[in-house]
This record gives C-alpha cells, structure tokens and sequence, in this order.
C-alpha cells in the first residue's frame, strides 16, 4: 500500500514521515493552515531521501505558476487539486516532475488515470483538507492504475476504508493532526503503519 503524508510543515514532521515509512509526502504552496512558504518548501524538500516522492500541492493557483513554485522548490511530483482542465496538466508536461490529478468523485469524474496526463489520480472529499469522509459507496467504478483514496481517513478507519474501495494508495493530512495544520508525529507513525497493515 503506497502511503502519502500531507501538509507537513517542519523537519521532524519530514524525518518522522520518512522514518516511519511513507512513500510520498506532500508540501501545500496554497491558502491552507497547512501552507508553507516557497523558502521553507525548498529546505523542507532538501530533507527527503531518494525513494520519497516530494509532492508540491496547488488549488487554485494556474498551472504555469504552480510549475515555476514546483521546480523552484525542487519538488518530485505537482499535485493539481480541484477543476483543473486537461490543459492544465498539458502546461506542465515538459518539466522535470511528476503529475497528481487530484480532485472529488462526481458524476463526470474522469477516473482512467492518466486521462489529463496524470501519473497518479487521487480522488478526495468535496472540501479537501476538511477531514470529511465521502461516501466509498458512490464509487461504483473503481479507478484503473495508481490512485489514492484521501478524505476523512484516520488511524481508526484507514483499513476498513481500504478494504471497502481497494485503492492502489491513500493520502492523509487532517487524520494525522492534534490540530488543524499540526502534525501528530504518533498518529503519523500509527497511520502508515494501519495502512500497511492492508
């Protein structure tokens, strides 16, 4: 199970991640309480080992932007979260990164990954970073290819939810706080490990 830790902020929360045995972690350039600024985003990014993938997240922020931010920061990956268009993803198909299409299940959600481009699709709650579960029955169709399930995933319900819509990974963020935008360097720990369980 591919794990990916969202929204860190600090270098313990980087060495907790990575010690614990993370596959990914991911760094907010946006409005968030989570957000860094593109200076501690680049030492931030400078404390993953090879064999991490660094994901730089944008929501609402145009794609040519988010690519300069990514590539300043020496990122691995970008994360495009929200209605983002397939020309978008086209804008940064040249740089040296990775590409996330991260958005909500709808009724016209496009779930082949890699149908705008997309190495990996995450499908996520209406309100991203809310902690709010979604519905997993909704998901009739299940994506085909690497894709995570995020959205109201905890230490306490991580496995049931994989077991339910059997995700390639998942991706966590406000499961792991004591508080909003702060990381629980245990629940941290306690998530991978619940994940990997599966």
């Amino acid at each position: 199970m591919y794990v990916k830790l969202c929204g860190l902020r600090t270098e313990a929360d980087v060495a907790v991640a990575v010690d614990a045995g993370a596959d990914a972690v991911g760094f907010v350039f946006t409005a968030s309480a989570r957000q860094v600024d593109p200076a501690t985003a680049k030492r931030l990014v400078a404390a993953v080992p090879p064999g991490v993938l660094a994901v730089g997240v944008f929501a609402g922020v145009p794609a040519a932007e988010a690519g300069d931010l990514a590539v300043a920061a020496g990122v691995g990956a970008v994360q495009l979260h929200g209605d983002y268009p397939r020309e978008a993803f086209a804008e940064l198909a040249g740089l040296p990164v990775r590409l996330v299409r991260a958005t909500a299940l709808r009724a016209d959600t496009d779930l082949r990954v890699g149908a705008y481009g997309e190495e990996y699709l995450l499908l996520d709650s209406p309100v991203p970073g809310s902690g709010h579960r979604w519905e997993l029955d909704a998901l009739a169709t299940r994506p085909d290819g690497p894709w995570l399930l995020a959205g109201g995933l905890d230490v306490a319900n991580v496995a049931d939810a994989v077991t339910r819509a059997q995700p390639w990974g998942v991706d966590v963020s406000s499961g792991i706080e004591s508080s909003r935008g702060v990381k629980d360097h245990g629940l941290m720990r306690e998530f991978v490990a619940a994940a990997h369980l599966r």
